[in-house]
């Protein structure tokens, strides 16, 4: 019981004081079916906090509960925050998996494509209204191209010219 309560009290200090705004997206090319398969992890507290700039006040538990409306609302979020563009076509996220460890979120997504990105343009907004000092880490691999960006809260977008 002790050792809960010390876990419980370790966390809730790590929710108020945790030193980094920071996120961190993959975003691969899957060939055998025309789709960007995108991983983002960041901090549950902060996710919370901009929603509520986005106009949206959910609840941990909301989210801990693992009801398809927690999906939706994710989901939506990820639409409006990772906007992704594929060869000048505006992608949809459709979110595959959502999980809250220890205060992280990790989300696994799918974009569907119609052939082989030439360029992807992504813009990422993920807490940048929030914190002035936001780090978005991203990497992007198609075939063997790979490149890796820092985006922050002045400079959200990124354009990757993919080598043939």
């Amino acid at each position: 019981m002790a050792g809960k309560m010390l876990k419980n009290l370790i966390l809730s200090i790590s929710l108020i004081f945790h030193p980094v705004h920071v996120t961190m997206t993959s975003i691969d090319y899957v060939p055998e079916n025309d789709s960007l398969k995108v991983f983002v992890k960041m901090y549950f507290d902060d996710f919370l906090s901009d929603l509520v700039i986005s106009g949206e006040n959910r609840t941990a538990d909301f989210f801990t509960a693992s009801g398809t409306e927690a999906i939706d609302v994710m989901e939506q979020y990820i639409n409006r925050k990772l906007i992704i563009k594929v060869n000048k076509k505006l992608l949809a996220a459709k979110l595959n998996d959502l999980e809250i460890v220890d205060n992280e979120v990790r989300l696994k997504i799918e974009y569907k494509t119609t052939k082989r990105p030439d360029v992807i343009l992504v813009n990422n907004m993920i807490m940048t209204e929030l914190y002035k000092d936001q780090s978005n880490l991203m990497i992007v691999k198609v075939d063997k191209y790979e490149e890796g960006v820092k985006l922050t809260s002045e400079i959200t977008e990124k354009s990757f010219k993919i080598k043939q």
